[in-house]
């Protein structure tokens, strides 16, 4: 019969055997990949965040043709929001560097915050301005998102309220 010490140290049953120094090396070597792995993945995101914030920054020509088909789409999500009852629908979020002060107005509901807005963000604004306000919309614009407790994201909400008559 054979017992445990008769097999050699490096294996326990058919399995190898790591000593704690190797199990050591093991852990050390699966946290640095998960870290290398975990900044490449902020790597690429920092990229696609630089690459959506030089999209956003050049404005969209305003043709009729946009007009109407920027009109259609929000049409279309706003009747879907108001069939689920709800009351605002979020219709543009993007980076507070579109902003020249980072957001900060926005945070504070300081009441100049519209001019800190730049490109495409600016335009959805003046759009509300000029054509939905008028309409009865309300835009409510703040933070929505905090990555380690700083602000981040802006959201654009679009808000209705029924009136009683």
């Amino acid at each position: 019969m054979e017992t445990l010490t008769t097999k050699p140290e490096s294996e326990i049953g058919n399995d190898p055997f790591m000593s704690a120094a190797d199990l050591a090396a093991y852990s050390a070597r699966m946290r640095a990949a998960k870290a290398m792995k975990e900044m490449e993945g902020q790597d690429r995101a920092g990229k696609a965040r630089a690459e959506l914030v030089k999209r956003l920054s050049e404005p969209v020509e305003v043709t009729p043709e946009k007009v109407q088909e920027i009109t259609k789409a929000l049409l279309h999500k706003l009747r879907i929001a108001a069939e689920q009852g709800q009351k605002e629908l979020l219709v543009m979020r993007f980076p507070n560097l579109m902003c020249t002060d980072k957001g900060r107005a926005i945070n504070n509901a300081e009441a100049g915050w519209p001019e800190t807005l730049t490109g495409r963000p600016r335009q959805a604004y003046e759009f509300w301005r000029d054509r939905l306000h008028p309409a009865g919309y309300g835009l409510k614009a703040m933070i929505v998102d905090w990555p380690d407790g700083v602000p981040g994201d802006v959201g654009f909400f679009l808000t209705w309220e029924a009136t009683r008559g």
